[in-house]
C-alpha cells in the first residue's frame, strides 16, 4: 500500500517527512490539508490526529503523529536513512530532538509570524525572543558541521532531513544562509541527493486542482 501523508505546500514539518521519503525511494500519495483554512481544527481532522497538525502518515492501518516520530517510523521500517551502529542511532534521536525543540521549534512559528499571519497581529518582541533562539541553535549546528559532514553519522540520516526542514524556505525568517558557511554546505550537500526537491517543488503535489501557484 502506498503511504500517505497529510500536508501543504508550506509546512516545514511535512516537508522534513516528504524529503526523507523521496531520499529513501518510498512511494507515497500526498494528502492536501487546507491549514490556512482551518482544516486542521474540525473534527474529521482530529479525529485522525487530536493535536490538530501536519503532517500524518497513514501507512496501512498505522497511523503515526508527529515529525520527528514519523521519520522514526520510516527509518525503522525501511532500514534507510538510520544510523549503522547504535551509537550514530543514539546520535541521530539527539538531533532529531534537538531539532523540535531548538531549530524546527523556533523557526516555525517565527517564519509564520513574519510571513503568513496576518500584519496588525505579528509581535516584534516574539519574533526577536524567537529569532534569537533560533540564532543559538544554529551557531551549536555551524560549529558541530564544521568538523562533519552529517549531523548524526557518515553518511545522511533523518536527522538531517529534520533539520534542514524549514531551512530551504525563502520566506524571511532572519536565516540568511550565507551567514553560515558549514551549514550552507551541509544544505548543498542535501541538494546534491538523488531525490532532492525544494520544498515548494516537493509539495505542490500537495496542492489542490486549480490552486494558485506556490509562492
Amino acid at each position: 500500500m502506498t503511504l500517505r501523508l497529510t500536508c501543504f505546500g508550506e509546512s516545514g514539518n511535512a516537508y522534513k517527512v516528504a524529503l526523507a521519503l523521496e531520499l529513501m525511494g518510498e512511494p507515497w500519495e500526498a494528502v492536501y490539508v487546507d491549514f490556512f483554512a482551518g482544516e486542521t481544527r474540525r473534527p474529521e481532522y482530529r479525529a485522525l490526529n487530536t493535536m490538530g497538525e501536519v503532517p500524518v502518515l497513514i501507512d496501512d492501518d498505522t497511523v503515526v503523529t508527529q515529525s520527528g516520530l514519523i521519520l522514526d517510523h520510516l527509518a525503522t521500517r525501511t532500514g534507510k536513512l538510520w544510523g549503522e551502529t547504535p551509537e550514530a542511532r543514539r546520535q541521530v534521536l539527539r538531533w532529531l530532538f534537538f531539532d523540535a525543540a531548538k531549530v524546527s521549534g523556533q523557526a516555525g512559528p517565527l517564519r509564520f509570524n513574519m510571513n503568513f499571519l496576518p500584519e496588525a497581529k505579528r509581535d516584534a518582541g516574539a519574533n526577536a525572543w524567537l529569532s534569537m533562539r533560533l540564532h543559538s541553535a544554529l551557531k551549536v549546528m555551524e560549529a558541530h558541521l564544521a568538523g562533519q559532514d552529517w549531523l548524526a553519522d557518515r553518511h545522511v540520516t533523518i536527522a538531517d532531513c529534520a533539520a534542514c526542514g524549514y531551512l530551504f524556505y525563502d520566506e524571511p525568517f532572519t536565516f540568511d544562509r550565507a551567514a553560515w558557511p558549514a551549514i550552507d554546505a551541509w544544505l548543498s550537500r542535501i541538494v546534491a541527493l538523488p531525490g532532492w526537491k525544494h520544498p515548494y517543488d516537493l509539495m505542490r503535489r500537495a496542492f489542490p486542482p486549480g490552486a494558485p501557484e506556490a509562492p
